[in-house]
């Protein structure tokens, strides 16, 4: 586009934002035409380029341009905290005052909307979560929809169901493009699109408003070398990465696909000497921000992360990733390795792939749409309260998990059905339909990224043509780099030292499991006098597992025992030997029998079983095998009485759990009289917990029942 004056102004101040101010900095050519449209057009578009490619200098570019035109500030629409943190300080070098609303700093959110009123902020960024949130929709959006000067949507791929990573509140964007006044310009950004995503994306934001601009460019990333790992189980896979850290270029992230994963990581390889952090859905937020620090300014080697990290973390010389684990997406997996290489020459990329990670998928793959039968009972429950529902409340009505439940109520809410409230949820009234057929085609599109997944572990072509093309990269050609192209490039080596302290590490069993201390919301409507806090002298003590079942250790050794369709039997010998050793640490802990502070407990007096309809030999074997071994008699099971339902079942939410268990379980009198002879704490043996609610109400019968503490044993822990 053809302005010299306005590309000239717009080069100056890119050469503000990259720290050279007068400098030689120019935009490219696609930049120049996004700016350009954005400014000079008016215009609506959407940039699907690779990551490092320079989006965020079309959008600030943009703000600053604008701004001196007299309009008003620029709206950034991001998921990425940490790269709205590094997003404020890039602004700030040009001058640009930029600002952000998002669930980390709710104490500052009432001084910003203060100065939004003011006019004193350029840009502010917005977590997409607000723009649901009540408080925000009623007060701060409506103001902010009629004064925006340029509205951009980053990671625009989660606006598209059809997209890896679609997120519900990113639909709310509908209603806000929808209320810009015209000539607003739209600037819509991502580096993982693929054709289809790219069209609906671009549909979406035209609407109304003309003919979407969509630049899309090459996806090829030249610094990255790509290449992919086979080694026979968890612990090689952990031995490598202690073995061979130090090799890898610069410093850089570990991917896991579990927390727990990270956390067994993370602690190995401190053990190991390597300076190392966490960086998961559990960090907190001040941790996280240590550790991202440390990374940029590497004072660490790594950063063991799972996708919470994604794509918001901007550091240019990151060395290497290297995932632990297959992610269920080629395009995800091209989004998390795009953070390499960005601004070096060479920059490693590694999978390690591994035999349970399919099992992974499918422990993290509830999140299809629920069946019409019970969206309709939703909407229904709503409908009839005639008062706004809090979402445990509807626990209490509808048979799903919370965090499915969630996601159900925003689609719902973006489609008219069900609006968000102070209170809850409301029923609109409007008519829904019910959309079966593209809810079948996105499961069908999910189960093929997964077999393109398996696909790209096992190919023999070039690893990023593969991945390009997985992304409808039309000039995606062999990279000349990769393992494939130029021939295995990492070292499978694993020293047995190193393997024997892997196998060690990952052997050690042994996990906290904390108790139910409320009751859940709603559970009177159900009929259940069960409500607010447990009584203290009612609960459940702090229990132990062998494992998570998605640790990298003990995870893949109880998934198969403790799978649907696994045969029942007795405890295995190994595993039986485990639950001894973790009953051995639990008496020496500070909360445990053996050293006689004034922390610790009393020695157990007995072991009792809870009733397995599924696993009874398991259950039995297991309770029978550690009272064995700990010189205690084995008092007897918990009798299992039908009358709440199939309380193994694995129930959708607390409340249905709850509610499932109900009367199910009852202290027998021979149990009754055992319990009576032997007073004193008991040891509760389960195969595994899951919510949690099982053993809560099993230690309330036994407390009822004259037990002075319930310590609850059970083989593995599901979260």
């Amino acid at each position: 586009m053809d302005d010299p004056e306005l590309r000239a102004e717009a080069d100056a101040v890119l050469a503000e934002l990259v720290g050279e101010p007068g400098g030689t900095a120019r935009l490219r050519e696609d930049q120049w035409r996004a700016v350009a449209a954005l400014v000079k057009e008016r215009r609506r578009a959407l940039v699907v380029q690779r990551t490092g490619w320079g989006k965020s200098a079309v959008y600030f570019v943009a703000t600053a341009l604008l701004r001196r035109r007299g309009f008003g500030p620029t709206v950034i629409v991001s998921p990425l905290l940490a790269l709205m943190r590094n997003q404020v300080e890039s602004a700030a070098r040009a001058g640009i005052r930029a600002r952000t609303i998002n669930s980390a700093n709710p104490e500052e959110w009432d001084a910003v909307h203060e100065e939004i009123s003011r006019g004193g902020v350029d840009v502010l960024l917005v977590s997409p979560e607000r723009l649901n949130a009540v408080d925000f929709r009623e007060r701060v959006l409506p103001e902010l929809t009629a004064t925006t000067g340029l509205l951009v949507v980053d990671e625009a791929h989660c606006i598209s169901d059809w997209g890896h990573d679609f997120r519900p509140d990113y639909r709310r964007l509908r209603a806000m493009l929808a209320g810009l006044a015209p000539g607003v310009p739209v600037l819509a950004t991502t580096a993982t699109a693929n054709a289809r995503v790219t069209a609906d994306v671009a549909e979406q934001l035209g609407t109304g408003a003309g003919e979407t601009l969509v630049l899309r460019g090459p996806l090829e990333r030249e610094s990255l070398r790509l290449g992919v790992l086979r080694l026979p189980d968890a612990a090689h896979r952990l031995a490598w990465l202690a073995e061979h850290l130090d090799e890898l270029p610069g410093s850089g992230i570990v991917y896991t696909l579990t927390v727990a994963a990270a956390e067994e990581t993370t602690a190995f390889l401190r053990q190991r000497g390597f300076t190392v952090a966490s960086y998961t859905g559990r960090t907190e937020n001040a941790d996280r921000l240590q550790a991202e620090a440390d990374l940029l300014e590497n004072r660490v080697k790594a950063l063991v992360a799972t996708s919470a990290l994604g794509m918001g973390f901007d550091k240019p010389d990151l060395g290497f990733v290297v995932h632990l684990g297959s992610p269920p997406s080629p395009i995800a997996y091209y989004q998390q390795v795009g953070r390499a290489g960005r601004g070096v020459d060479r920059a490693d990329v590694l999978l390690l792939p591994g035999k349970e990670d399919e099992a992974v998928w499918r422990y993290f793959a509830d999140t299809a749409f629920p069946p019409e039968e019970q969206v309709r009972q939703t909407l229904s429950a709503l409908a009839d309260a005639g008062r706004p529902l809090s979402v445990p409340a509807l626990e209490a009505l509808v048979d799903l998990r919370r965090s499915r439940l969630e996601t159900m109520l925003k689609v719902l809410d973006v489609d008219g059905a069900v609006k968000r409230v102070k209170g809850g949820w409301i029923s609109t009234g409007q008519e829904w339909v019910y959309d079966a057929e593209r809810y079948a085609r996105v499961a069908r599109q999910r189960e093929a990224e997964q077999q393109a997944m398996r696909a790209y572990a096992s190919t023999a072509q070039c690893r990023m043509e593969f991945l390009r093309r997985q992304l409808d990269d039309e000039e995606a050609a062999p990279c000349g780099r990769c393992d494939n192209c130029a021939g295995p490039w990492a070292d499978a080596s694993v020293p047995a030292e190193t393997l024997a302290g892997a196998v060690k590490e990952l052997d050690r069993p042994g996990v906290e499991i904390e108790p139910r201390r409320m009751w859940p919301t709603g559970m009177p409507a159900l009929g259940v006098d069960l409500k607010g806090r447990i009584p203290a002298g009612e609960q459940c003590s702090t229990g132990r597992a062998l494992g998570r079942l998605s640790d990298i250790g003990w995870g893949n050794r109880l998934r198969p025992l403790l799978a649907e369709n696994a045969p029942d039997g007795p405890v295995p010998d190994d595993v039986l030997r485990a639950a001894v050793e973790v009953l051995a640490d639990w008496a020496r802990s500070p909360d445990g029998w053996a050293p006689h502070g004034p922390d610790a407990a009393a020695r157990p007096v007995g072991v009792v079983a809870v009733p397995s309809l599924s696993r009874p030999r398991l259950v039995g074997s297991l309770a029978r095998g550690i009272a064995t071994a700990g010189r205690l008699p084995f008092l007897g099971t918990l009798t299992y009485t039908g009358a709440g339902g199939e309380h193994v079942a694995r129930r959708s939410n607390s409340a249905q759990r709850l509610r499932a268990l109900s009367g199910a379980l009852a202290v027998s009198g021979d149990l009754a009289g055992a319990l009576a002879r032997t007073p004193g704490p008991v040891l509760l043996v389960d195969d595994y917990t899951d919510s949690g609610w099982t053993l809560a109400v099993a230690a309330r019968l036994l407390r009822r029942a004259g037990s002075e503490r319930v310590l609850p044993l059970v083989l593995a822990a599901t979260g």
